[in-house]
Parts: structure tokens; sequence; C-alpha cells
């Protein structure tokens, strides 16, 4: 028997959570996790799950037949992709059309669910900053950025402006974000961020060193609040340049730390 990072023991009964991602060693939400377990009095230990992208149809074909898996968190880059072999989505998450948390039902169905957007959103509250009325910029159209956007939306925002590399993923988060919510003001841009006050980076850039910053920093003000949804590092070169220009910061792991009780829950933790 081996003890778990909680000091908890490991047994042939304890029940199994994951975390898919690829790579994993950014991944933040194992110690949590295991911490909600023990609080809870649950015999449950998560581990991390390194999956490449092409590998992942063969994981989780297998990874239904393990019996004594309940679920898991699915991070970057397989928030979308998940879907696709998911036997059931949340209504949140056929919404953003990406998926962030799984659950293994006992006759081998896969239910997907979506808290991200939730979670940031309920971060930014903790944190004071009331999403109401406020003029968006939000880089990125994958599944965070998605749920982040849709979220934001339904907080009753006043305006979003997308930005993303690939401009048929925003026109389509567009169309999406205004059946979503009809009268929606969103427009599609590039890496400038002027004339906004909630500035969101909803990509991966900043995760690896070297990566091109996703805004514009020349375009940031003193009077903007500059989010990310990237957890290591915890000061993205972003967050870095937004204080150097006077901005309020929000750190990406406030979107975490809001979702783990709904996670652990969906998980039947």
């Amino acid at each position: 028997m081996a003890n778990n990072s909680e000091g908890r023991i490991i047994t042939g009964r304890t029940r199994v959570l994951g975390i898919l991602a690829h790579p994993t060693e950014h991944v933040k939400a194992p110690p949590a996790i295991n911490r909600i377990a023990a609080e809870r009095g649950r015999d449950a230990v998560m581990v991390p799950f390194n999956v490449a992208p092409a590998d992942l149809p063969t994981v989780v074909t297998a990874l239904r037949l393990v019996k004594s898996l309940d679920g898991s968190i699915v991070t970057v880059p397989h928030k979308q992709s998940i879907m696709a072999f998911c036997d059931e989505v949340t209504p949140q998450a056929a919404a953003v059309g990406a998926v962030n948390i799984l659950r293994f039902e006992p006759d081998g169905r896969l239910i997907g669910g979506q808290l991200d957007g939730i979670g940031f959103v309920a971060g930014l509250r903790a944190a004071a900053v009331d999403p109401w009325g406020r003029r968006v910029f939000l880089a990125g159209a994958g599944g965070a950025a998605s749920a982040v956007a849709f979220a934001l939306a339904e907080a009753g925002v006043a305006h979003i402006t997308l930005s993303n590399r690939s401009r048929p993923k925003i026109e389509d988060l567009r169309d999406r974000l205004q059946a979503f919510r009809p009268g929606l003001s969103v427009s599609l841009g590039s890496g400038d961020a002027s004339g906004h006050d909630l500035v969101v980076n909803g990509t991966t850039l900043g995760m690896k060193t070297g990566d091109p910053l996703p805004i514009d920093p020349s375009t940031l003000h003193a009077d903007m609040v500059v989010a990310e949804v990237i957890m290591e590092p915890e000061m993205t070169p972003l967050l870095i340049a937004a204080q150097e220009a006077g901005c309020r910061v929000h750190l990406g792991r406030h979107m975490l730390d809001h979702q783990l009780q709904l996670m652990a829950d969906f998980m039947g933790l």
C-alpha cells in the first residue's frame, strides 16, 4: 500500500479520479481535489493522465472499462475534442461546445459537463469585479475562452470583442453568443484591447517560454482589469505587462478555485 499526497492510505477499495491533459506539468487540481476527498471522508484519489491528442480516442475507450474510475477533469488540449466521446453533455457544455469535467456512470455511459465559465465569473465576483455592464475584450475561441464568453454573456456584460488567430472560430463563437443572448453586442477584433475595461486571455499563450502575447500590451491602460485562465505560470507575460501598465490583474487560478467543489460534486465525490 502507498500513501497519497494527503497522507491517506490507498487500498484496493480506493476510487480513482483523473485529470486529462497534455502535458500535465501545469495542472493544479489534484492536490485540491484530494483535500476535498479527505474533507468529505471519501476513499478516493485524483491522479494526472498525460494523454497526447492522437491517443485520446484509445484512452477514453480504455477508461470506460476501468471499474474503479468515477470521473475526470479535462483540460488543455482536450476540452473540445472530448465531446465526441461523451454519451451525454450538460446544457452548459452543449452551449459552449466544450467539456471540462467527466463522470463515468456504472452502466458505462460517459457524461460531460462544463464548469469553467461558472468558475471564472465566480472568481471575478469574489474579487469584487462585477462583470455586469462591462466592455470585455476576450482573446481566444477554444474551450476555456468559449466557456468564459458564455458565462460573461449570462452575467450581463454590455459588449464582448472576440480576438483569435482563426477568424472562422470567432465568427462561429459570435453567432453562438448572439443566439444564446439575443441583443448582446459582439464584435470581432485583433490584438487591440483599447476601449475595454475587462481584458481576458482565454488562450494558452503564456504557458510556454517565448509565446507571443495574445494582446498588444501598448493598448492596456490603468483602469482595466486584466484576467488570465492560465494557471502555470501564475504571473504570465501578459499579467506582468498589465501590472507594468498599472492594470489590476486577476490570476488564472481563481477560475479553478471557484469550481473545485462543483467538480467534486459532478464526479460523485
